[in-house]
């Protein structure tokens, strides 16, 4: 018993002995309430284009900060003269830290971003004030416009952004909120680090925690290359002044994104300062802030008949050299027609492509969904459907960029609730011929329709981040996506394509007018209904026609046909990426200061 209770007593003398004399660590945790973390925050990751320049970089800012539970009675009226202030706004600044007794503790932001000048007025006098100290911090710099939309802002966490990312950060600290900057904000913050220092009984901080041994230095955030081209990101945004839509261009070998462009958008000079124009911004009724490339759901138009042209081949109900007539459109029922231009007839599947011919393309979807194989049509129509998402179309490509969203492809579910089942039939859904109806589509995904169609049936996830140093992009971005349809049919609708940009014997296809010598380009316009407005322009188009280098979608809403709007827009773009510079031919100058000089935003009411 005795010898028991001396073990235990020897044990227990052994434990304190070791807690209180050899361990460190419960020192440590013991002195928590005396030690002092100063914060050091990372310069944040550059981002690059794809060419090195710097679109992204970082300047200084100076900050002052303030710990609440350290601050004593002080001189109002000094401190707001010396920073420059509304003595007011110090009070106000005081009451909202006063309901926030939880974190009073913490160091907080009290005024952003001072000048230089009155920093330095500041740190002169900091010593008259205990609990307040200067911060120098890299905020945000934009040495190209290349567009807020695309780039994304950084901002001051909020409270719901702390609650999903617990313990990632505290308040005052800043993450990149929407585009490139959210996209990549683990690469591109960095690590904070801190110099810990010992407080005296009278809570004033007094030395540094032994020599500074126990500090950690901050770790810069990586940077970051993306696939953008700064320059025709720049342009495109100049030809989108004063129109409502988006321009996607991609590079088909690769899926890289070249330029991603929605508009009206936030310009840098916005982004800067983004909590100075926010009610502006949130005010606009364009919404500024609404990515169209990838956030808004369009009907596609005329750019679709590609589509089920493709399918009609691969299902073996259409051949190159069938033809189908059109008087004007196509009739269906005693008394019904789906309009069409004028232009020859009856065309085979090239000239209908050249033409963009409406009445053929409805005998095409008829075939395709009165196909004998198909017991009903709800068969049909949900096969079809499979055949348009391989395209990836309606669904979410899957791409780095942030918000991206699928848009619609109506299944035979459907119109069976619309209708009720047996109660529609193809003249009911003709005009998903045409690529309207209930077809939903982002620009991204037109651009990418586009892409596969230059690589000849397939294509690579589109993306906006590069590989490089301490930067990895999903495997997933550099393998091949192939569509449901047969790559050898791909070559049966390119050459009407070129002929509707380039011409030919006869007659002149749909966008002879913005045809560039020697850059081979092969397109296909697009005229959308717009239940709001004037119809939607739309335009795609991929040079050269062999080995592309680029593929491009243009989407301006209220444009009217694709050829007066979209069509130039792209065609520009095209010829600045591959040639450098838009010809000196007066016919391409005019064109050029007619799209820039060009204001649609009077035509559009609102989304």
């Amino acid at each position: 018993m005795v010898v028991g209770l001396l073990l235990a007593g020897a044990l227990l003398i052994g434990r304190l002995f070791s807690l209180q004399i050899l361990d460190d660590k419960y020192k440590e945790s013991a002195w928590n309430n005396s030690l002092y973390y100063d914060v050091i925050y990372p310069t944040r990751g550059v981002i690059y284009d794809r060419n090195g320049n710097i679109i992204v970089g970082n300047k200084v800012a100076y900050d002052i900060m303030v710990t609440p539970k350290d601050v004593p009675p002080f001189d109002t009226v000094k401190l707001a003269s010396v920073l420059g202030v509304e003595e007011s706004f110090l009070k106000e600044r005081f009451a909202e830290f006063s309901r926030r007794k939880d974190l009073s503790h913490q160091n907080r932001p009290l005024l952003r971003s001072l000048t230089p000048e009155d920093y330095m007025k500041f740190s002169e006098v900091q010593y008259l004030f205990p609990g307040f100290k200067g911060q120098v911090r890299s905020i945000r710099d934009y040495p190209v416009n290349a567009g807020g939309n695309l780039l994304g802002y950084v901002a001051e966490v909020d409270q719901n952004f702390l609650r999903k990312h617990q313990g990632e950060y505290r308040s005052g600290d800043y993450a990149g909120r929407t585009g490139i900057e959210a996209a990549r904000e683990k690469d591109l913050r960095g690590e904070k680090g801190y110099h810990i220092y010992l407080r005296n009984s009278h809570n004033q901080i007094e030395a540094p925690y032994k020599n500074g041994e126990m500090d950690k230095e901050a770790v810069p955030g990586h940077d970051i290359y993306t696939t953008i081209d700064a320059d025709l990101q720049q342009y495109g945004q100049q030809l989108m002044q004063n129109k409502v839509g988006s321009v996607v261009a991609i590079e088909p070998s690769t899926g890289e994104i070249l330029s991603l462009i929605s508009s009206p958008g936030i310009n840098v000079d916005q982004l800067a300062n983004f909590g100075k124009h926010y009610s502006e911004i949130m005010n606009d009724p364009h919404r500024p802030m609404y990515n169209r490339a990838v956030q808004a759901s369009y009907p596609p138009g005329s750019v679709f008949k590609l589509v089920n042209g493709l399918i009609g081949l691969q299902e073996g109900v259409l051949k190159p050299e069938y033809t189908y007539p059109c008087n004007y459109g196509y009739y269906y029922g005693s008394h019904n027609k789906l309009g069409c231009h004028g232009h020859p007839s009856p065309l085979d599947l090239e000239h209908a492509v050249m033409m963009s011919c409406n009445g053929y393309f409805c005998y095409v979807l008829k075939n395709v969904l009165e196909n004998k194989k198909y017991p009903v049509i709800d068969d049909a129509i949900d096969n079809w459907r499979e055949y348009v998402m391989s395209f990836g179309l309606g669904r979410k490509l899957g791409s780095d960029f942030p918000s991206e969203l699928g848009g619609t492809i109506p299944s035979s579910a459907t119109y069976n609730k619309r209708y009720g089942q047996g109660g529609w039939k193809f003249t009911t859904i003709v005009s998903l011929s045409i690529g309207q109806g209930e077809i939903g589509v982002t620009p991204m995904q037109i651009a990418n329709l586009c892409a596969i169609v230059a690589n000849r049936g397939y294509y690579y996830i589109p993306h906006i981040v590069k590989a490089s140093e301490g930067v990895e992009i999903d495997p997933k971005y550099r393998e091949r996506q192939y569509t449901m349809v047969d790559t050898t049919y791909f070559m049966d609708v390119i050459p009407g394509m070129w002929l509707a940009v380039n011409g030919g014997p006869g007659s002149g296809g749909t966008a002879t007018s913005v045809a560039v010598p020697g850059l081979d380009m092969c397109g296909k316009t697009g005229t959308a209904q717009n239940p709001r407005g004037a119809d939607n322009s739309v335009f795609i188009c991929f040079a050269p026609k062999d080995n592309p280098k680029i593929a491009i979608a243009a989407y301006i809403e209220n444009g009217g046909f694709g050829v007066t709007w979209a069509a130039p827009i792209a065609s520009l773009m095209v010829e600045k990426y591959l040639n450098g510079e838009i010809s000196s031919d007066p016919y391409r100058q005019a064109l050029q200061e007619r799209i820039l000089q060009g204001d649609l935003m009077s035509r559009v009411k609102g989304d």
